[in-house]
């Protein structure tokens, strides 16, 4: 009897967002290592059969045919929203099994299947907590630099009608026109819904940069900064940026060991993306003995709380609703420490 085959899917070379594909493979083989020292699925081996998306949907697409000609159980991962949406659409084409690990985008599918879950929360949910916690801390006109594509646009519309609701507003800038435009528009805020490390860094840099500038707060809901190469690049410019991230105020004792774990695998700390790869392949484990995925019936203890999936309304796949969120940021007096702002 052969292994359990789980086809991956990750962003490992550019333009992809290489780091996180980087955190989330780490977390995903983590979980295949443990799983497999504890005598596998039935005693059969979990394998990862990986292939590199390169941020590309049209590759991400002809990885999913090639790994269900494979024969692979079912197929994990992807960051990148409107991938992860190509990669779906074909997963649920084939019949085959996909539970995304990292996009957020709402409209992963076009419509219902019973092929695709989801862990990562919506970003209608994630983004609307990001707008609440810009309200309480007394923003009420919002400048966003956005750039096309329609995982920045549905942010920006979800952020636009969350703050319109409370009385807020939101500006929209083209990226190449901040900090002047920016200076200009009134708002206490500019979110950066924009590509990394271009041009989210050279951004960061020119509002910093500005004097007329001093008092606006830079956020970034994507999560730019949850990662190393953040810090490495803007250092204490880089300091006080609030960023979405999928983890709990406290870690409950498994979720304790797999942090650690992590950490020793990664060779440095984790981030929530390594978190939603050790979930996945843990979830994919306990349900590759039952023939077709019931994602119904899944009950899985994760890092990061109880997961089981549910239907939720105007979202086509099997969602976990909801995995936690936070706002965070790197705390200036020390870039290297992340501090928890609003929690939703």
């Amino acid at each position: 009897m052969g292994g359990v085959r789980i086809g991956v899917l990750a962003p490992l070379s550019r333009p992809g967002w290489v780091e996180a594909g980087q955190q989330l493979l780490g977390g995903m083989e983590l979980a295949a290592r443990e799983i497999n020292a504890a005598g596998g699925v039935d005693g059969r081996p979990v394998e990862l059969l990986v292939r590199d998306t390169a941020a590309d949907p049209q590759r991400a697409a002809a990885a999913v045919t090639e790994l269900a000609g494979l024969g692979v159980t079912a197929l994990a991962g992807e960051f990148h929203s409107v991938v992860a949406r190509a990669a779906a659409a074909q997963a649920d084409r084939l019949g085959v099994p996909f539970l995304c690990s990292s996009a957020v985008l709402d409209a992963l599918t076009d419509g219902p299947t019973d092929a695709v879950a989801r862990l990562a929360p919506a970003q209608s949910h994630g983004w609307r907590v990001y707008a609440d916690f810009l309200l309480a801390a007394g923003h009420r006109r919002i400048a966003v630099a956005t750039q096309r594509g329609t995982y920045w646009e549905s942010g920006a519309r979800i952020l636009r009608e969350r703050l319109a609701a409370h009385g807020g507003s939101v500006v929209e800038l083209d990226p190449a026109d901040v900090p002047g435009a920016l200076a200009a528009s009134g708002a206490s805020a500019v979110l950066l819904l924009t590509g990394f490390p271009e041009p989210a860094v050279p951004l960061v840099r020119a509002v910093r940069a500005d004097r007329r500038l001093a008092d606006v707060l830079i956020g970034a809901p994507a999560g730019q900064p949850e990662f190393a190469e953040w810090a490495a690049l803007l250092g204490a410019a880089g300091a006080g940026v609030p960023f979405l991230r999928y983890l709990p105020r406290r870690l409950d004792p498994l979720g304790a060991r797999v942090a650690d774990a992590l950490r020793e695998h990664l060779g440095g700390e984790p981030s929530f993306v390594a978190f939603e790869g050790w979930d996945t392949v843990t979830v994919l484990a306990a349900t590759a003995g039952s023939g077709a995925v019931d994602w119904s019936a899944v009950r899985v203890a994760g890092s990061r709380g109880p997961i089981r999936f549910e239907r939720v309304p105007g979202i086509g796949v099997w969602q976990w609703a909801w995995a936690p969120v936070q706002v965070v940021d790197r705390d200036p007096a020390d870039p290297a420490r992340l501090r928890v702002l609003h929690g939703g």
